[in-house]
């Protein structure tokens, strides 16, 4: 059976047999714990020994090993350290560091397979799905393989992309040739754009919260990092921190706002930093501010960041609403009327006509919603209208961004799998329709992406990076919509949305699922 390709290759569980293969494990008669020795240190050789054995075996069951052999012994620790983690876990957590011990191995396993390899332990028929080294061979600047009705031709074509102004696709991605010390790969980072540059700020990436300030240039594709300095209010670093937001502010400033950390503070933080200083600090504020949270909503509507639900240090979801006015550097927290959606993180925000906030998706602990809901600014009342169209399918960690009364969602997952399709809503009718969808198991499939807002020679682009789908990822791919996909809900309903009589047509969407 054929399979869909893209840069992020594989799917589990062959991805992981792939890369077994390629470390030196999987039952191949020219394998052996020497091949696994020589690519890595002793540390890393024992912690994929343990894994391999976790995923393929299950939880370790031998009886410590007699007599004196550090070797044994040490592979007995090891494996025997990792509990009853899942085989699913383990076999992730495998690639996750083989990907970072040598991240071109995908790219050079064809090199690794020649005969089926058949683990004894398991019975597997595990190499057979495996890639020729022409399927693995990717063009440097590609289409995504979409599922929009486009031909299988149209689909593969490669489109030479020499700055966005020769990019002739509409209502595709595109992986554009960036150049520059690309940015760690990561989720739950931030991303915002001022003067044709994004700046990526924090993340997570393993399990390590980041604090490094990235920046690529939009009009050449070229990475760069920030040099940030100290000054007399802040220290160069700011606390490493994922789950948090970036807002552009004044022309020349960012402003990072909540975010999970490794020490949280009981309130939310507000940072600036300056782009002509290249310096942080902390914006002092007055009022009662929220506690501290990550993977909240914060969006900014006039001169006010309107902050919404999210998760607190301990874990607990929140649905509150708190609004930060930043010309006073105040906050206020919000008592609104209505039934409020309820508690949730990695939703997805944006705000209609100054007026109206809605909220879609985002998830609890084992629940993902595609639930939407509109909050009235000016009367603070909550209603959960009808959605129309083409309804997407429940997800968390997914982003978005405006164009016109177009509301883009791109990524995300449910729990089980990324969410490969990108919609549109038209946030007058509140009608759906799929943009496009990619095929395979790729970046644009994934959790904890950004999503920002660019234009090139007048022309609106969308701009996506990192996220997570199974692995780390530091890809960026772009699309640019066209007339017909910010058009085509407008097309198939009446206005829900009308900022002179308020939320019409305010009933339980029967597809919704909660």
């Amino acid at each position: 059976m054929a399979m869909a390709r893209a840069s992020s290759g594989l799917a589990y569980p062959d991805r992981f047999y792939a890369a077994a293969t390629y470390a030196g494990f999987g039952g191949s008669p020219n394998s052996s714990s020497k091949g696994v020795t020589s690519k890595f240190s002793n540390d890393v050789a024992l912690l994929l020994y343990a894994l391999y054995q976790q995923a393929t075996v299950g939880p370790c069951n031998l009886p410590k090993p007699r007599g004196w052999s550090p070797v044994e012994q040490s592979k007995w620790t090891s494996w025997n350290g990792l509990g009853t983690m899942a085989s699913i876990e383990a076999m992730r957590l495998f690639v996750k560091i083989l990907e970072e011990e040598d991240p071109g191995w995908y790219s050079r396993i064809s090199n690794y397979i020649s005969d089926p390899v058949v683990d004894l332990e398991m019975n597997h028929n595990l190499m057979a799905g495996l890639p020729t080294k022409t399927e693995i061979a990717l063009p440097e600047t590609k289409t995504i393989p979409s599922e929009n009705g486009n031909s299988g031709e149209a689909q593969d074509k490669d489109v030479m992309v020499e700055g966005l102004g020769s990019v002739s696709v509409y209502d595709q991605w595109v992986a554009p040739p960036v150049s520059g010390p690309r940015p760690k790969p990561r989720y739950e980072h931030a991303a915002a754009v001022i003067d044709d540059k994004m700046y990526i700020f924090g993340g997570n990436h393993n399990g390590r919260y980041l604090n490094d300030l990235q920046t690529l240039d939009l009009r050449n594709w070229t990475w760069s990092r920030m040099d940030v300095k100290a000054n007399s209010e802040a220290p160069p670093a700011v606390i490493p921190c994922a789950g948090h937001s970036l807002i552009p502010w004044e022309g020349n400033k960012l402003i990072s706002i909540a975010g999970h950390s490794k020490d949280p503070s009981e309130v939310v933080n507000v940072r600036a930093f300056d782009l002509q200083t290249c310096t942080w600090s902390t914006m002092k504020t007055y009022g009662k501010p929220p506690v501290s949270r990550g993977g909240q909503s914060v969006t900014l509507v006039g001169t006010s960041l309107v902050i919404f639900g999210g998760q607190d240090a301990n874990r607990a979801l929140l649905n509150d609403l708190h609004i930060l006015d930043l010309e006073s550097m105040t906050w206020d927290e919000i008592e609104t009327i209505g039934v409020s959606p309820s508690p949730r993180s990695d939703h997805a925000a944006a705000v209609h006509a100054e007026r109206y906030l809605l909220i879609f998706g985002g998830g609890t602990h084992a629940t993902c919603f595609n639930d939407l809901h509109v909050l009235d600014l000016k009367t603070m009342e909550w209603s959960r209208p009808t959605q129309q169209g083409d309804i997407p399918s429940p997800r968390a960690g997914h982003a978005g961004v405006i164009v016109g009364e177009s509301w883009f969602i791109v990524g995300g997952g449910d729990n089980k799998s990324g969410v490969s399709e990108t919609v549109v809503l038209n946030m007058s009718t509140l009608s759906w329709s799929i943009v496009t969808t990619a095929q395979g198991r790729v970046p644009l499939a994934s959790e904890g992406l950004s999503l920002v807002l660019s234009s090139y020679n007048g022309e609106d682009v969308l701009v996506s990076f990192g996220g997570y789908n199974g692995r780390y990822n530091n890809e960026v791919n772009l699309l640019k919509p066209s007339h017909k996909s910010t058009l085509q809900a407008t097309m198939s309903g009446t206005p829900a949305l009308d900022s002179g009589s308020g939320v019409q047509n305010a009933t339980n969407g029967t597809r919704d699922v909660d």
